[in-house]
């Protein structure tokens, strides 16, 4: 990677591939978070899992490969999972695909989609692979593809939800049971009615009361103002066993693969991978999302801004802006944001955006912008959060001009990442 590019605010590799979060908990003291990982820059070479942990959120720590494709039941990639603390110990439940030789589709024939169990002590030390789960344990209507568990304790028991792909190519999630982690029952499948073939990396949780199943859908069909990429990432909020209205966690061009985790003073945090695969390039129960507020600390000057003057800024950076109407707010030959008659339109230039063009969602009314630039991202919250845009873009030195808002700049220190004692992104 360009170190031009690498960023101060957001998690990546040193080198190699990196795309679905996994693993996410707060553990002995500590943040974790696992991450799909490969050598190679286009994902080849086996699926591991890689490891950062983090006593606050800003100081990260990479302490290496943590698991490896080298398990009969895992030996064409170790796929996403998710981390269960109980007691001293960190649970990591995880996908173990493998690949059979021969004339296969992999879809029906000729792959197995184990779940696997590892335990930890201390998030990166591992126990020995032990597989819970294969194809013979889900539904007979499931194909080859079933995977990435979740897993939470509710009313005095275990549960876990599963992604899966009928062979009738309807996408749906798989819920078992377990007393003690290790030995699961299958419970029931709950479909979906979006029109897609596979549902990814589930999450089920409860908010204020609420019950939500988030997925990342494949094959829903594309329109202007939804679905504008190739895979989708969302929530349905839950009425028992029914999904009701889905809505999209994120409407930019890189956002796929979201899991949460609770923190230790309570608060749902949600992480997702900034990328998408295949790429050529009023709702009572709305989810907000907002940057962890842990970030708000690496804020070290303020400029105002109104108006439409052009204000020079430095990378990475934070905007915080209110507005009463329609507004236009542009970084000058990377990105343009406006809002007019209920229309979001989010433009790259084609300089910045390598084959990301635009983006469109509908807002009934924006009152609130906030923007966490990073070198090559940036993520886009209106109306606290209601709505969510975040992209990957490559922009050289640039400055702001807006027109129907006002608000604060922030200059941004960098969280720090120590990999192998190198610091990767220091506070400066």
């Amino acid at each position: 990677m360009d170190m031009y590019f690498r960023q101060k605010l957001h998690l990546e590799p040193v080198s190699g591939w990196l795309n679905d979060p996994n693993g996410l908990s707060y553990f002995a003291g500590a943040y974790h978070v696992y991450f799909q990982y490969a050598l190679h820059a286009d994902g080849g070479g086996g699926k591991c899992w890689g490891h950062w942990k983090s006593p606050d959120l800003l100081h990260w720590e990479y302490t290496g490969t943590v698991l490896r494709p080298d398990h009969p039941d895992d030996r064409s990639g170790v796929y996403s999972g998710c981390g269960f603390v109980h007691g001293d110990t960190l649970y990591l439940f995880y996908t173990g695909n493998v690949k059979e030789p021969g004339e296969h589709d992999y879809i029906r024939t000729g792959r197995g989609a184990n779940v696997m169990l590892v335990t930890t002590k201390d998030g990166h030390h591992m126990s020995e692979k032990r597989t819970l789960l294969r194809n013979s344990d889900y539904p007979n209507n499931c194909s080859c593809h079933v995977r990435d568990p979740k897993v939470w304790e509710e009313d005095g028991r275990f549960r876990m939800v599963l992604g899966a792909r009928t062979l009738d190519d309807r996408g749906c999630v798989l819920y078992y049971t377990s007393t003690e982690l290790e030995h699961w029952t299958y419970e029931k499948t709950v479909y979906g009615t979006d029109g897609s073939y596979m549902w990814e990396c589930p999450d089920d949780f409860t908010l204020d009361g609420q019950h939500f199943l988030s997925v990342s859908p494949q094959g829903v069909l594309h329109g202007k103002y939804c679905y504008q990429n190739v895979y989708s990432s969302g929530y349905f909020r839950m009425n028992g066993d029914t999904p009701e209205e889905y809505r999209e966690w994120d409407c930019g061009f890189d956002f796929y693969a979201p899991q949460t985790f609770v923190t230790p003073d309570g608060r749902r945090i949600l992480i997702g991978w900034m990328g998408i695969g295949d790429i050529t390039y009023t709702n009572p129960s709305v989810i907000l999302q907002t940057p962890a507020r842990e970030l708000e600390k690496l804020r070290r000057s303020a400029a105002k801004i109104d108006g439409r003057v052009a204000v020079p800024v430095n990378l990475p950076f934070e905007f915080c802006g209110i507005t009463d109407g329609d507004f236009t707010l542009e970084l000058r030959g990377v990105l343009r944001l406006t809002y007019q008659n209920g229309e979001v339109h989010l433009v790259l230039s084609e300089s910045a955006g390598f084959g990301r063009t635009e983006r469109f969602a509908k807002l009934a009314a924006c009152c609130d912008v906030r923007i966490l630039a990073d070198t090559s991202s940036a993520e886009i919250y209106l109306n606290g959060g209601e709505l969510v845009f975040s992209t990957r873009y490559y922009p050289s030195d640039t400055d702001l001009t807006l027109s129907g808002i006002s608000g604060s700049v922030y200059e941004l220190n960098g969280i720090e990442v120590i990999s192998d004692g190198n610091n990767l992104s220091s506070d400066r």
